[in-house]
């Protein structure tokens, strides 16, 4: 399998935070992308947002210096896909939508085409069903921001051929990522011990143990946490942290993954995190 940059063609589906991520390592290494998107206004702003990763990943010194950006082509055309080596799925983490994704994407390419969800809890299996070639399908869980955290999660679906897992590592190779394959869970490995850890740092604060501050800071202080769970929640977004969560409650039962009260109420009142300007924290305005 090729590990040459221009030798691969890549689209991603889905313009938000982690689709923008993903464009933005993938150009940033030399991939062209295409990104397709179907809401107008989420559209309107992913190439600023694109933009504003690679010159954040150029800063940050992330990116290698020896080859040339990718081109960004956008569009809210699903058949724009059709001449893609690799698609990548990135939308919300609601079973229906990724149902239609991924079912009109595998009519659309060729046999052959590697196709990649970058699920957060859903498992492979279950979304294989809803595609042609459920042979083509695996998960790669990037982690935000995408062109920053080098070490990703890859699932390989009861269904995954060898061939599919070859292509997509060498894809992760080219971007510069450290692949670790797992076998298929609901919520895999990641999300399973991250997402309940979350919710019940959520739960402390709702019955008053401690503040959302206070939270974090033992769990950085005591256990060695790079951010704390809280505003690790803020980052991930707080009403995909809830879908994630209600997907890990209804495929596993784990009480620990109903989500609290607190976090409920935060995206009812659009409280979503970084990307709203408040979650747990209050940033002073959205993030891009």
């Amino acid at each position: 399998m090729s590990t040459a940059f221009d030798e691969h063609r890549l689209a991603v589906v889905g313009a938000g935070v982690m689709g923008t991520n993903i464009s933005a390592l993938a150009l940033g290494h030399g991939v062209d992308v295409v990104l397709v998107e179907t809401d107008e206004a989420a559209r309107d702003r992913a190439d600023g947002t694109v933009r504003h990763k690679l010159r954040h990943a150029q800063l940050m010194n992330v990116l290698p210096a020896d080859r040339p950006q990718g081109t960004l082509t956008i569009t809210a055309k699903l058949d724009d896909i059709a001449d893609a080596d690799t698609v990548v799925e990135a939308v919300t983490e609601i079973a229906e939508t990724k149902k239609e994704v991924l079912g009109a994407a595998s009519k659309i390419v060729v046999p052959g085409t590697t196709l990649i969800s970058n699920t957060s809890c859903i498992p492979i299996e279950e979304m294989a069903a809803w595609t042609t070639r459920p042979e083509d399908l695996l998960g790669v869980h990037f982690m935000n921001p995408a062109y920053m955290i080098k070490m990703v999660e890859v699932i390989r679906g009861p269904q995954t051929s060898p061939a599919t897992l070859e292509r997509a590592t060498a894809l992760l190779t080219v971007l510069g990522r450290e692949s670790l394959v797992i076998e298929d869970s609901a919520g895999f490995v990641i999300n399973r011990l991250l997402h309940p850890l979350i919710n019940t740092a959520a739960m402390l604060v709702q019955e008053g143990v401690a503040s959302v501050e206070t939270v974090d800071n033992l769990l950085q202080g005591c256990l060695g946490h790079a951010t704390g769970p809280l505003r690790t929640g803020d980052l991930i977004g707080l009403e995909n942290l809830v879908d994630s969560l209600n997907v890990l409650y209804e495929r596993r039962g784990d009480e620990s993954c109903r989500p609290c009260d607190l976090l409920l109420a935060k995206v009812r009142d659009g409280h979503l995190g970084r990307k709203t300007g408040r979650g747990f924290y209050d940033y002073g305005k959205a993030a891009s």
